[in-house]
């Protein structure tokens, strides 16, 4: 087994921003010198999250309300009141999607479905600078 590790940076706006990453995973894996395993999406921090959808404008849409729907903005919460930056809503969002995601991979490809994208959701109120750690594990 070998491994091959990277890391990513991303500039984002926050406010449940969908950005699609496969083309980036998938270059990734062509630079490297593995045909068959798994990658390893992850994303420190406290406010991303890694999932797959089908990127497409109307699911972007929907996938964002949806996030608005289940966690309110203007609701009170604990965490809002021992912190300054109010994004509570932020956290609690990323929670329920996680920060990773383990992608196989065979004959140097992805192993996605027709309609599916790896993508990185920002849930933070404010623009951040974001790093992804992709580590491929294989032969």
């Amino acid at each position: 087994m070998k491994i091959h590790s990277v890391r990513i940076h991303l500039s984002t706006r926050g406010n449940t921003e969908i950005t699609n990453i496969t083309g980036t995973v998938q270059k990734e894996l062509d630079r490297s010198d593995l045909s068959d395993g798994i990658v390893t999406v992850f994303v420190p921090g406290a406010t991303g999250s890694i999932t797959t959808m089908e990127y497409e404008p109307g699911l972007i849409k929907d996938t964002t309300n949806i996030f608005r729907q289940l966690v309110d903005d203007t609701a009170t919460y604990s965490h809002d009141a021992s912190h300054t930056v109010g994004n509570a809503s932020s956290h609690l969002r990323a929670t329920l999607v996680g920060p990773s995601l383990v992608v196989p991979f065979e004959n140097r490809k992805l192993s996605l479905g027709t309609w599916q994208q790896i993508v990185f959701i920002d849930f933070d109120n404010r623009p951040r600078k974001r790093e992804i750690i992709l580590k491929f594990l294989g032969l």
